[in-house]
């Protein structure tokens, strides 16, 4: 089935298309016709520009949002530094120089769920590389809520694009360009600037998010794929506008008030403003938040022999200043036949320029069954630049001796992976505190590699080397 039947249902409309030029009015007549800034926008609104790239980015990397809403965003008092929640605050390294840089490799049992965090609070950031304040690098994190934002309350990033891997649990977004839900098999991409609120109409959540500091995804090139396959444009969706009309209070801390909160430089800022953020009668433009189905990505692989390398794997990229190099790869392995004859068919030992992050959304992965604790659905994997990974023991043991049918793997499974071209450094958090990290990773993965060289042939003994 080329989607996924989820167990809760969709309550919202969408518009379809990756990277399109959209447009939506929750009332008809809210966008002016013609031009984008009229002496008096219709229906008494004000016109704002919400811009993603420079104004003088090349038009194919151009990425701009007018919005016609009550009250523009400005329209608060001056941000101060966030006080903890709940006398936690999110763990979000403010300096690179706090981030260990090691080549261990490194996996995590699955991460607790947590009952008295909401999505800002619960956000942990596990590693990283790179400075937001240059527009330079990612972050990779962690989140686990166990109630909704407050209704009353809006955050946004100014550091980055956050893309949501959802694992456990549903979220009900609410943006200023309108309503998204992200399931478990879907992601969100919520662009940055862009102020949203986190509810959760199932309880508890818990999943995977990667915060892109430079750049924005986009789909990766097919060259001799063709004109479709993996990640096709018109699968991907945005919300159509919706507004609130709650803007009549003056005080502060009043029913109308709301607290704004912003991520800037990984430290967290608030404000309160006496209007809802969410007052987006209509807008038009390129920049937008979006969601995507994993289950309608359509899958490549080959036909004949060997495996594949997994940027065929790729839904979305960000790439650097050097072709075919990106910044981030968000790449997932779903349900798939494998069909190459005499192939070692799970992923192959290797060493790589890239860092990988690995999850588990569901099921298991077909490359690691062995192992005390495993790679399990809320639990993840780094192997960083160079450090040799692979297949465990009893997976390498399997596969090698499998009778090479046709087989299908990862059914009711989906692993993903965030690649980066970046080294990678780990938080005291990701390391230390979240007691998650699997200390015997290496040994009960790999321990127990057997040696199955046979040995020269009889006669060839000496050959290669000095007389």
């Amino acid at each position: 089935m080329p989607f996924t039947n989820f167990d809760f249902k969709e309550r919202y409309r969408y518009q379809n298309g990756f990277d399109s030029y959209l447009e939506s009015e929750a009332v008809s007549g809210a966008l002016p016709i013609g031009h984008n800034s009229p002496q008096k926008p219709p229906l008494g609104l004000y016109a704002e520009k919400l811009s993603g790239t420079a104004f003088t980015a090349p038009r194919h990397e151009n990425k701009q949002s007018w919005l016609y809403r009550i009250l523009p965003s400005c329209s608060h008092p001056p941000f101060v530094q966030a006080t903890p929640r709940n006398g936690q605050e999110p763990v979000l390294e403010r300096s690179p120089a706090r981030l260990h840089y090691i080549p261990n490799q490194l996996r995590w049992d699955p991460f607790d769920h947590e009952s008295d965090t909401d999505f800002v609070s619960g956000l942990r950031l596990v590693a990283g590389a790179g400075d937001p304040t240059l527009k330079q690098g990612l972050g990779m994190y962690i989140y686990a809520a166990g109630k909704s934002m407050s209704a009353q309350s809006a955050f946004y990033s100014a550091d980055g694009d956050l893309l949501i891997v959802a694992q456990d649990g549903v979220l009900d977004i609410r943006t200023e360009f309108g309503w998204l839900l992200v399931r478990p098999m879907e992601i969100a991409v919520i662009p940055r600037g862009v102020r949203y609120q986190v509810f959760l109409p199932s309880g508890p959540v818990r999943g995977y998010a990667l915060e892109l500091y430079q750049g924005h995804f986009q789909l990766p090139e097919l060259g001799p794929i063709g004109s479709n396959g993996l990640a096709n444009v018109r699968d991907f969706q945005a919300p159509v506008a919706c507004f609130s009309e709650d803007h009549g209070s003056i005080a502060l801390d009043g029913p109308n008030s709301y607290t704004i909160t912003a991520k800037f430089n990984n430290t967290l800022f608030e404000t309160k403003q006496p209007h809802t953020p969410f007052d987006v009668v209509a807008w038009h433009g390129n920049y937008y938040p979006y969601k995507y189905d994993l289950g309608r990505f359509n899958t490549i692989g080959s036909i004949s022999f060997d495996h594949p390398d997994p940027s065929i794997f790729t839904v979305l990229s960000a790439p650097s200043d050097h072709a075919g190099t990106a910044i981030a790869d968000f790449v997932i392995f779903p349900p798939r036949w494998l069909v190459g004859e005499d192939t070692f068919r799970p992923p192959w030992y290797h060493r790589n320029t890239m860092s990988e992050f690995m999850g588990l959304i569901t099921g298991a992965y077909d490359a690691k069954k062995g192992g005390k604790g495993g790679f399990v659905p809320g639990g993840a994997s780094l192997h960083n630049v160079m450090s040799g990974h692979g297949p465990d023991a009893a997976s390498y043991e399997g596969a090698r001796n499998a009778d090479l049918k046709p087989q299908k793997v990862g059914e009711g499974s989906c692993a993903f992976m965030f690649e980066s071209c970046l080294m990678v450094g780990v938080t005291d958090w990701g390391l230390e505190t979240c007691h998650k990290v699997q200390e015997d990773y290496n040994e009960h993965s790999w321990g127990g590699v057997k040696v199955h060289w046979k040995g020269m042939p009889e006669g060839e003994k000496g050959q290669g080397h000095l007389l």
